[in-house]
C-alpha cells in the first residue's frame, strides 16, 4: 500500500514531469515523437545507471567523486579487450571489473582505515583517468567494434523495449530487491542514519560501506558500457558526462521522495533526461543546459539536507516571529 504522503508526492512529480514535458512540446512537436522518446529512454539508461549506483553511497551518507574516472577506465578496457579480439562478454566482464576493484578500494580506504571520502575518490579518480591512457595514449578505440557485437546493445530491442533501457529497468528491480527488500537493505539505512548505533546493533557497517562504493563503481562501467555501444568508440573522456547528472538525479530524487531510494533515483533521473533530451531538441547551448543541471542540484541538495532545510525553517521562523 502507497501511503497518502507518498501518493502526493508522486503526484506532485507526475505533474512537475507533465509540465515540464509540456514547455518542452510548445516549442517543438517533435518531443512527444516516438523517436524522440526512444532517444530520451537511452539518454535516461545511461545516466540512469551511474546514478543508482551512486545512490548506494549517497545512502550510507558518503560520497564518491571518482565513478566518472572510473567509467573512463572500463571503457578504455572494455574498448581494449575488444580490439585484440576478446569475446564480447570477457570484454564486458573486464570493464565492469575495473569498476568494482577500484570501488572496493575506495570502500576499503574509507571504511577500514577512515580515509575521507571526498579526498580519496578524487584520488583514486585521477589515477583511474591516468591508466586509461596507458591503452591508446589518449587516443580513441573502435577496432573491431563491428564484428564484436557492442553495437547490439544499443540497437536490439529486449520484449519489445530498447536493449539500454531494458538493462536500466533490470538492474532498477535488483537494486531495488536489495536496497528495500532484503536485511542488507536496512542496513545500508542504518549504516547512513547512525554508523555508531548502527554497528553496536550487529549492523556490519564496514562491509556495507564496502558494498556501496563497490556497487557505485561496477554501475558507472555498466553505465559507459552502453556509452561506448552508442558512440561505437571507447575514450578516455567518456566518463565525464556523467558527474553532475547522476549527482543531481539523486539528489533530486530524495528531494522529491524525502530520502534516496531507487525510486526516487529513477524519478530524478526522468526529469533530468527530460531537461537534458528538451535541450538538445532546442539546440541550447551545453553550457547553459550545463549551468542548469548545476542549480537543479544545488537546489535538491538545499531541500535534502537537514541541516540547510533546517536553517531555512530557522529564518522563517524567526521572520514570522518578528512579524506578529
Amino acid at each position: 500500500m502507497i501511503s497518502g504522503h507518498l501518493a502526493f508526492r508522486l503526484l506532485a512529480f507526475i505533474v512537475l514531469v507533465a509540465v515540464i514535458a509540456g514547455i518542452f512540446w510548445t516549442q517543438n512537436s517533435a518531443f512527444l515523437s516516438e523517436g524522440n522518446l526512444r532517444a530520451l529512454m537511452r539518454h535516461m539508461s545511461v545516466q540512469g545507471l551511474a546514478a543508482l549506483g551512486l545512490t548506494f553511497v549517497i545512502v550510507v551518507r558518503q560520497f564518491d567523486l571518482s565513478f566518472p574516472g572510473i567509467a573512463s577506465l572500463g571503457a578504455m578496457t572494455l574498448g581494449w579487450l575488444i580490439a585484440i579480439g576478446m569475446p564480447l562478454p570477457v570484454a564486458i566482464g573486464g570493464g565492469l571489473a575495473v569498476g568494482i576493484t577500484f570501488g572496493l578500494v575506495n570502500g576499503i580506504a574509507v571504511a577500514r582505515f577512515g580515509l575521507p571520502d571526498i579526498v580519496t575518490t578524487i584520488a583514486t579518480g585521477g589515477l583511474a583517468i591516468g591508466f586509461s591512457y596507458f591503452y591508446s595514449n589518449g587516443t580513441s578505440i573502435s577496432q573491431n567494434f563491428f564484428m564484436s557485437g557492442i553495437l547490439d546493445l544499443n540497437d536490439r530491442k529486449i520484449i519489445g523495449l530498447d536493449m539500454p533501457f531494458a538493462i536500466l529497468m533490470a538492474a532498477a528491480i535488483a537494486g531495488f530487491v536489495l536496497l528495500h527488500a532484503s536485511r542488507f537493505g536496512r542496513g545500508f539505512y542504518a549504516t547512513g542514519e547512525n554508523r555508531v548505533s548502527a554497528r553496536f546493533s550487529g549492523v556490519p557497517t564496514r562491509l556495507l560501506i564496502v558494498a556501496a562504493f563497490a556497487i557505485c563503481g561496477m554501475a558507472a562501467c555498466l553505465s559507459i558500457t552502453l556509452l561506448v555501444a552508442s558512440s561505437g568508440a571507447a575514450n578516455v573522456t567518456a566518463g565525464n558526462q556523467l558527474l553532475m547528472p547522476a549527482f543531481a538525479a539523486v539528489y533530486l530524487g530524495a528531494a522529491l521522495f524525502g530520502r534516496p531510494s531507487i525510486g526516487a533515483t529513477l524519478a530524478g533521473t526522468l526529469m533530468m533526461s527530460t531537461m537534458l533530451n528538451g535541450f538538445t531538441l532546442l539546440a541550447i547551448p551545453y553550457y547553459y543546459s550545463d549551468a542548469i543541471v548545476s542549480t537543479v542540484l544545488i537546489a535538491a541538495i538545499a531541500l535534502f539536507d537537514p541541516r540547510v532545510s533546517g536553517l531555512f525553517r530557522n529564518l522563517f521562523a524567526a521572520r514570522k516571529d518578528k512579524i506578529v
